[in-house]
């Protein structure tokens, strides 16, 4: 007995060891037919992180695991992923590994995707991109096919946690399957069986730009009966749910090599009105525990037909309702009177030809009722609308019928009578002419309000008239806070912008008596627009909409724009391309006019801005105070009272209150100071100045009529060179500064030496009062540091340098004019030799007249004057200074 059992053990462990070392010996083998299968079968590109084989994990099948697997497409949908996932599980038989596949291909009995993701894509040219599988070489002398590496006896399959995304561009359709959990189990190696399903996902359908399921929950329970050779699929027991609205199916399903043959036949178990309320999606769905319904609701349809690349099946499926009502338990009206008819059909097969009927869409609340009918035809061609709207409804009754979770309650009334029939082509091509439209809508006390909006808008009146071509805004009145809002114009292209996403074009003529945009402005963060860290861009910044194509003329008598107030403005703005132009904009600013033209686009994110603005006649004092911009441009204009006239032209970036962010600005400017006195209190470079220069008294500074132009760059400010006058002093200032105000400046006095005083006293005292009225010097002086806190440098040591050479100069052309007037007397008496001149001295009255002698020699006294002339120049210039200082200080009254 002994014996027996250690025998038994030995086996045992023996097959152990094997389980345990049969992921080692197999696994390669595996992953070899794998890659071989798809080489053979595939055109992708498919990978996998690593295989795992397992003979422990469901015993006596063996596990095979692809971990982390990807199909990526070849062209035309290079780069684009079909399929991947976290893990693909295949079960197979243990004897299954052994197995010689050349002579028996592996039989895989169960299979399993987790966490997959399918993207399936069809171009506009009919491409798909599922379409992988390499088409298969054939031979006449081929008498036997290939034997297949694998071959699928399943007994059981699931897709758990998946999504699946189809994407159809040639007919505009798109399908999306979201937490996909789906298991099936029956006997795919049967000729006949029948399988078992259950399926959950969340599904959103939309189909020509129309959304048709948006997050439904979808759940099927289906026996299908399987005919695999014939390729034909008929329901039997199933129970359908789209959210909570039952839906049964029969009929059946047949793969052809052409097509698809179905006979199909749903509707709904019961005609209870709170299937129609379980339709909406559960975001906007309230509980319906304790709902009051009266009334019917029917969903039934027949799709019977053949299915190929151009024809689809017979459709004939009706959603049908009858003097149907419900009430909230908790909410204090009811809708009554509900009545739906509609149809979808399509009697050919043709696809094009399908069509809706609306032939009764009703309802009312209180005494209002709104109706619709119409009809949707070629609706997957050139579809055909005819639609008729009528009724009135109080939208302050719209959540007392209705649990809305909204974030404000509605209020106005809504009147509409209006009728239109267009084709889709008529609106893609802008055909504005065939959209034939009729009848009046009005809005009346209706007011929003967000969160973000500081003021509610109340929209006292809105009256549209609806006419072939456009349709008129014949008044609009609105209030918002402190502003009010009157508008007329026209819209373009409503029907076509609401039913193919076309930019909205209208023109509007737009009068207010007060415009303040502060009442408008949202609370979001802001930017700091003097820090030069400041990039402007911000995720929350206002983005002028990507879908207007309008122009509005506008006349405010007061606008008032981050603390500014303008009057009487006036002026366009074309808004197109996420781009606002404004021309001929004029308004009264600071006590003078302002003119503005230019643009501001925020098609790239960040608002950006190119304008000019003509300001003319404003208050100096005012305007810096008020304009941030001003005080970076001009920072001594602190200090100025009076009227300029000034142009500047710019470009930069905004923050996310549309004000100029100074480290991103650049342009010029030019600026014409009309009058100005000058409180050189408020600036203390001008009090530093003041008393460095004390020969300047800058109450005597009148910078009328002064002239400048400026550039500005990456925050820094260059101003062109420009003079002006104090008493007789010629400045020349040039030089810049920076928006921080740190500033670098030059001023060039051309300066009378009269006023340098004191320090100059002596070497006046050798000059004629002509020669020093005449005489001036250049005087530097360097500004640096900032408005706030300057530093000025007086080089007084180089003007006086420069005086002294100009002095000296001017004695030794003095001492030379002297020489060459005393040469010139001596010449003329020695060139009159012998001769007897009479030399008559003119005295006062008390010399008398002598008469010298003809035949006198003069030589000696001739050689004697020269030396003399020549000694007291050379003791002029090279004699020691005198004691005696005059100082000669500015007497300007």
């Amino acid at each position: 007995m002994k014996k027996i059992f250690k025998i038994i053990g030995i086996v045992v462990l023996v097959l152990v060891i094997v389980l345990a070392a049969s992921p080692f010996l197999f696994r390669g083998k595996l992953e070899d037919l794998l890659k071989e299968t798809i080489n053979n079968n595939l055109n992708a590109q498919v990978e996998w992180s690593s295989l795992d084989l397992s003979l422990f994990r469901s015993f006596p099948d063996a596990t095979v695991i692809v971990n982390d697997f990807t199909v990526v497409n070849n062209a035309p949908f290079a780069g684009d992923t079909l399929a991947s996932g976290k893990e693909i599980r295949i079960e197979m038989g243990v004897t299954q590994l052994f197995k010689n596949t050349a002579d028996e291909p592996i039989a895989i009995d169960a299979l399993s995707l987790l966490e997959a993701n399918v993207h399936v894509q069809v171009d506009s040219l009919g491409n798909a991109n599922y379409d992988i599988v390499k088409e298969t070489p054939t031979t006449e002398t081929t008498t036997e096919e290939s034997s297949e590496p694998f071959v699928f006896n399943l007994q059981e399959y699931s897709l758990v946690d998946s999504k699946i995304i189809y994407d159809d561009r040639s007919t505009q359709t798109h399908l999306e399957l979201t937490e996909v959990n789906h298991t099936g189990s029956g006997d795919f190696s049967a000729i006949e069986s029948e399988l078992d399903t259950k399926t959950h996902a969340v599904v959103s359908f939309d189909y020509g730009g129309t959304h048709y399921l948006d997050g439904h929950d979808l759940d099927l329970e289906a026996v299908i009966q399987m005919e695999l050779e014939k390729q034909k699929y008929t329901f039997k027991e199933n129970l359908a749910k789209i959210n909570e609205l039952p839906l049964e199916f029969n009929g059946f399903i047949e793969l052809l090599e052409d097509g698809n043959l179905m006979d199909l036949s749903f509707k709904t178990p019961s005609s209870d009105f709170k299937n129609f309320l379980a339709l909406i999606p559960k975001e906007y769905r309230a509980n319906l525990d304790g709902v009051e319904t009266s009334g019917d609701f029917r969903v039934s349809g027949i799709i019977k037909g053949k299915t190929t690349e151009t024809n689809i099946p017979n459709l004939d499926i009706e959603i049908v309702s009858n003097n149907a009502s419900f009430k909230y338990p908790d909410l204090p009206k009811r809708m009554n009177n509900i009545n739906i008819d509609v149809k979808i059909k399509n009697d050919t097969g043709i696809t094009e030809l399908t069509y809706i009927e609306i032939n009764d869409l009703r309802f009312k609340i209180d005494q209002d009722t709104f109706t619709a009918k119409g009809t949707l035809k070629n609706l997957m061609g050139n579809m055909l609308v005819n639609l008729d709207l009528d009724g009135a409804l109080d939208l302050g009754n719209i959540d007392k019928v209705y649990p809305l979770n909204l974030d404000q309650p509605l209020q106005g009334r809504l009147v509409a009578d209006v009728v239109t029939s267009f084709d889709m082509n008529a609106v893609e091509k802008q055909q504005y002419q065939n959209i034939k439209s009729s009848g009046n809508a009005t809005l009346s006390d209706f007011t929003y309000s967000t969160p973000e909006l500081p003021n509610p808008i109340a929209i006292q009146n809105a009256d549209v008239s609806f006419k072939t071509g456009n349709i008129a805004l014949n008044s609009f009145a609105a209030t918002s806070g402190t502003s009010d809002i009157n508008a007329t114009g026209s819209i373009e292209n409503l029907i076509p912008f609401v039913m193919s996403k076309e930019d909205l074009k209208g023109r509007f003529d737009v009068t207010s008596k007060v415009f303040n945009l502060d009442d408008f402005a949202t609370s979001t963060a802001t930017t700091t627009s003097t820090s030069p860290a400041s990039t402007g861009e911000s995720d929350t910044a206002v983005q002028i909409p990507d879908f207007l194509d309008a122009s509005v003329n506008f006349n405010a008598a007061k606008v008032i724009y981050d603390g500014l107030e303008l009057s009487n403005t006036k002026g366009s703005v074309i808004i197109a391309n996420e781009q606002a132009s404004l021309s001929n904009l004029n308004s009264g600013i600071f006590g003078g006019a302002a003119g503005l033209s230019g643009s501001v686009t925020t098609r790239d994110g960040a608002p950006t801005f190119n304008m000019t603005v003509d300001l003319s006649s404003i208050d100096i004092d005012r305007s810096f105070k008020e304009l941030e911009m001003l005080q970076g441009l001009a920072p001594i204009a602190k200090a100025l009272q009076g009227a300029l006239n000034t142009k500047i032209q710019l470009q930069g970036q905004l923050d996310d209150n549309f004000s100029p962010i100074l480290s991103t600005i650049s342009g010029d400017a030019f600026a014409e100071i009309l009058t100005a006195d000058v409180d050189a209190d408020k600036m203390p470079l001008l009090n530093l100045l003041s008393q460095k220069l004390d020969f300047i008294n800058l109450d005597d500074l009148k910078l009328d009529k002064l002239k400048t132009s400026l550039t500005f760059n990456d925050g820094q400010v260059a101003v062109k060179p420009f003079d002006f006058n104090v008493k007789g002093i010629n400045v020349q200032v040039s030089g810049g500064h920076s928006f921080t105000n740190e500033m670098n400046y030059t001023l060039n006095l051309d300066l009378p030496a009269k006023y340098l005083g004191g320090d100059v006293s002596g070497l006046l005292s050798k000059l004629t009062d002509a020669e020093k009225e005449n005489i001036h010097i250049d005087v530097p002086v360097s500004l640096s540091g900032n408005f706030t806190a300057p530093k000025v440098d007086l080089n007084l040591k180089a003007a006086t340098t420069a005086l002294t050479n100009q002095i000296i100069e001017i004695q030794k052309q003095r001492a030379k004019d002297k020489v060459e007037d005393k040469l010139t007397d001596v010449l003329g008496g020695l060139l009159g030799g012998n001769k007897t001149t009479p030399n008559t001295t003119a005295t006062d009255s008390t010399t008398t007249e002598t008469q010298t002698p003809q035949n006198t020699t003069t030589t000696p006294k001739a050689e004697d004057a020269i030396k003399d002339v020549a000694t007291g120049i050379l003791g002029g210039l090279f004699g020691k200074k005198k004691t005696t200082k005059e100082t000669v200080k500015d007497t300007v009254n």
